[in-house]
């Protein structure tokens, strides 16, 4: 194992042990109760089955058939979460074929970052993970279950499902994907008429055009953002089924993992003999794993709030530092849009997954003795499905990339470190993707222009004041304040200044996410300016340095001028309309960025 590795998964190990010692004792004393549903009164158990056939009621009543919790995420305006209307039907099905039952135990809200992108919904996005981790535990709380699926994708979706999920870490839990639509117009040619749009040399008919043939069928947009850096992640914890993240919906291979991930859930549960609950599953070494994936394929920047939350969710206390010294020494070895022109479709034929674990493992990147849903050891994950007369079989994955420009061994990777940079100066902490901006672009130093909002940005683009260096600080956009909504809307305009040759870059205590471009951005800056941080201080025309390279995030104004400035109040508006003042309550309970942007943080830290 590379000592780096072993350094942050020690250290990890040794930073979470009380609360770690907590979590699994309240897992193994619910575990230890057996089949719940044995045990509940005679009206509670009838009313839990009521709805069920005569068939699955008999076999509910025996104690040694199954009975799987179902968790959708099932609507049918996420592209995404579309193919999953059919899953439910096939996995009882599958799961009767070999004696147990599957019921659907409840679904959780699914939003669409992509919908929502520059609306004010869009401010829902955080909150939303915190109901579906909610949500995820009503669906649990019913005690009839043996085991669980989860059926989620996206953004907030997927982080949601598995903090609600490590709550009831007692059940054996595996994740079903939906797979990517395939491959439409290019990510760079819908890219360029956006850029285009916004210098008005395209018009919105062109505009729409490009993102219907961009966005054109059921399953997950195709670039790497946060929901295809979800699945990748999923896999390489061994929670999915091996090879099974980019399968494309509505094909017979994915039917077939579909089915082959219901039964073999059961065969984890005490009636399968191979008992193995969720909250074992993920340890220490499993989340420095999934840290290490999330580098070397230069993953989305919303991971350094999701897995720090879902660390918490299992006892552990990792931290940006872990994955910014995991960072320093994990080469970045896949280029995908927004790193590069190619979309996971063509990261899944170049080699994918399985790739990426043969490589990282045999260069003592990853750890290989830990669990998973397939049982002992992360060398199981080197394989691919296909089907041979119909039958789900597993291959070895390819030995070498098959396509360079977009996935290189370890020995010739892109950048020998990974994608992601911890921001630290006297602005605060902060992130960069700086895998997806070329060198020459990753420091700047320039005058402030100062933004409440993103629209205010764009306002002065239109207005041809922003043609010159600058760095744009975008405050009171941090989860306590407006609920850290991304900032996508800025994207093509400053990507339009930077090619005409402005130097420029972006910090902000809000979000950019997995779809984080070319332009360097300090984001999720904290503290945040709602909480009095710096950034509420900043002034037009204050100098800024903005250092990828070297991590650094420096305001060049002396600390004793810095601190007696009066700081800016919040813009009058936020957080009201679109349903955002419902979720009031829970923006005041926000950890900071570092600390997940979670609202149970802190209840979890003292009731593990």
């Amino acid at each position: 194992m590379h000592p780096r590795v072993l350094e942050v998964t020690e250290r990890l190990i040794e930073r979470s042990r009380a609360t770690r010692a907590r979590y699994l004792a309240m897992i193994h004393a619910a575990a230890s109760e057996g089949p719940v549903r044995g045990k509940l009164q005679c009206a509670n158990f009838a009313h839990g089955v009521a709805g069920c056939g005569s068939e699955d009621k008999q076999r509910l009543r025996l104690m040694d058939s199954a009975n799987v919790a179902i968790v959708t995420a099932y609507n049918d305006m996420l592209s995404a979460h579309q193919p999953y209307e059919k899953y439910p039907e096939q996995i009882k099905q599958a799961l009767r074929d070999i004696g147990s039952v599957g019921q659907v135990a409840g679904g959780v809200p699914a939003m669409c970052d992509g919908v929502t992108q520059g609306e004010p919904g869009m401010e829902l996005g955080i909150a939303s993970r915190e109901v579906i981790a909610m949500s995820t535990a009503v669906a649990l709380s019913h005690n009839m279950f043996d085991a669980a699926v989860f059926l989620g994708v996206c953004d907030k979706i997927v982080p949601g499902l598995m903090m609600g999920a490590l709550r009831f870490g007692h059940l054996p839990s595996l994740f079903i994907p939906a797979g990517p639509m395939p491959s439409g117009l290019s990510n760079k040619e819908k890219a360029d008429v956006r850029q285009r749009y916004a210098e008005g040399k395209a018009g919105r008919d062109e505009l729409l055009e490009s993102e219907m043939k961009a966005y054109h069928s059921p399953g997950t947009c195709t670039f790497y953002g946060t929901a295809n850096t979800n699945q990748m992640l999923m896999e390489m914890m061994g929670l999915h089924l091996p090879g099974s993240s980019f399968v494309n919906p509505n094909t017979p291979l994915r039917d077939a993992l579909t089915l082959e991930a219901a039964r073999q859930v059961t065969r984890l549960t005490k009636q399968g003999g191979n008992f193995l609950p969720l909250g074992e599953l993920i340890d220490e070494r499993v989340l420095v794993n999934s840290i290490v994936a999330l580098h070397a394929t230069g993953g989305s920047t919303n991971h350094t709030l999701h897995m720090p939350a879902i660390a918490q969710s299992a006892g552990i206390q990792l931290t940006w530092q872990d994955m910014a010294d995991l960072s320093e020494v994990v080469p970045t070895l896949a280029h995908v849009y927004p790193n590069g022109k190619a979309d996971i479709n063509h990261f899944h034929a170049a080699g994918g997954v399985a790739f990426m674990v043969r490589e990282l493992l045999d260069a003592g990147l990853l750890h290989e003795d830990v669990n998973t849903v397939m049982g002992r050891g992360l060398r199981r994950y080197t394989q691919e499905p296909f089907l041979e007369d119909g039958r789900l079989v597993w291959r070895e994955g390819a030995q070498v990339s098959l396509d360079d420009s977009i996935l290189r061994p370890v020995s010739r990777p892109f950048s020998p470190e990974g994608g992601l940079r911890v921001m630290v100066g006297n602005l605060g902490r902060g992130v960069m993707k700086v895998s997806a901006v070329a060198a020459e672009h990753q420091v700047v130093e320039a005058p402030a222009r100062v933004f409440e909002d993103q629209q205010e940005l764009v306002d002065a683009f239109k207005a041809g004041e922003l043609e010159r260096d600058f760095v744009a600080v975008v405050r009171f956009q941090g989860p306590r304040c407006n609920g850290m909504p991304e900032l996508h809307k800025m994207t093509p305009f400053l990507g339009v200044l930077q090619d005409r040759g402005f130097k420029v870059a972006l910090v902000t205590d809000g979000r950019m996410s997995g779809a984080s471009g070319k332009i360097p951005g300090a984001i999720h800056v904290c503290p945040e300016a709602y909480d009095g941080g710096p950034l509420a201080r900043v002034h037009d025309g204050d100098i800024i340095r903005v250092d990828g390279q070297a991590g650094t995030l420096e305001i060049r104004v002396e600390a004793s001028e810095l601190a007696t400035r009066a700081s800016a109040t919040v813009p009058a508006g936020h957080g009201v309309g679109c349903g955002r003042e419902l979720f009031a309550f829970m923006r005041a309970a926000f950890s900071s960025a570092e600390r997940g942007a979670s609202a149970f943080t802190s209840n979890l830290e003292n009731l593990q």
